[in-house]
């Protein structure tokens, strides 16, 4: 889905704005990924310009609220994000700092819910940046609790198939040197429940798209999943990112040029991503 309103619109206020070199290759014939052993493109991308979504005029949306580490573009009407965007990098992955289970309303987010909105609800507070990959800075770990940074999950969900997917994207960061990630609920469906006296939607549905802008050549993955036991685990859940742009409405990865973002995005390829692991010393 390669329509751009603003390719050259780059997130301002992240405090990750580094240049990245990409390797691609120019290759045509291609069919889920690409050959290595294909013509090398140069291609300069900066990694927080990658964090953008275009999300559709009719998506109730606030302004994008710059964390230190993630991005927010809440939806008010909701009291859920619409996505949550963020890089991972492998330093981050071997952070140190402990997880501080502080939950929080954020009263800079017009909208956001409070913690006591899910007692009692039968959902668990599911993280979408989760604090797993926020171990590298005090700071990025208390802004994880943020209750903008929540979604009512089901904890099959929560506890299964979504933390594995987790545990995942920190091995795939370690093996490419830093991926970029947005998650959030799937809106397009009517909510399966409304909780707590904000009355907190519910989405019936998740998804989460994955880019590894820097390996050679670039890849992408996307994953849908219900809210509830993911049948099959990660693996079925695994689809391309145009699959999720469907489902969403949205438009990931604007900022790639058009060639590239029609190739990567077109991808679903799980069983090479499931034999990526990070390299020993």
């Amino acid at each position: 889905m390669a329509r751009r309103k603003h390719k050259n619109r780059f997130l301002a206020g992240t405090a990750l704005t580094t240049a990245i070199v990409i390797l691609i290759s120019a290759l045509t014939g291609m069919a889920r990924r690409c050959s290595d052993n294909s013509p090398g493109l140069k291609i300069s991308t900066p990694l927080d310009a990658l964090l953008h979504v275009e999300i559709p005029d009719s998506v109730s949306n606030s302004p994008v609220k710059h964390y230190s580490a993630i991005n927010i573009a809440f939806n008010p009407r909701h009291h859920i994000p619409n996505y949550v965007s963020w890089i991972l990098t492998r330093d981050m992955v071997n952070g140190t700092i402990p997880r501080e289970n502080k939950f929080y309303t954020d009263p800079r987010v017009k909208g956001c819910a409070s913690p006591d909105d899910y007692k009692y609800s039968g959902y668990d507070r599911g993280h979408m940046a989760p604090a797993g990959d926020m171990k590298w800075s005090e700071e990025a770990m208390h802004e994880s609790f943020s209750m903008a940074n929540m979604c009512p999950q089901a904890k099959p969900l929560n506890t299964g198939a979504w933390k594995k997917l987790e545990e995942k994207c920190r091995q795939w960061a370690e093996a490419d040197s830093a991926i970029v990630i947005v998650c959030g609920p799937i809106l397009t469906r009517e909510p399966e429940a409304y909780i707590g006296a904000t009355h907190v939607s519910a989405p019936s549905g998740f998804f989460k798209v994955i880019l590894s802008p820097g390996s050679n050549p670039p890849r992408a993955i996307g994953f849908i999943m219900p809210n509830a036991k993911v049948p099959g685990g990660i693996q079925q859940a695994a689809v391309s990112v145009d699959s999720v742009e469907r489902a969403t409405g949205f438009d990931f990865f604007a900022a790639l040029p058009d060639s590239i973002e029609s190739i990567v995005e077109s991808q679903c390829d799980f069983h090479y991503w499931s034999t990526i692991r990070p390299k020993k010393n």
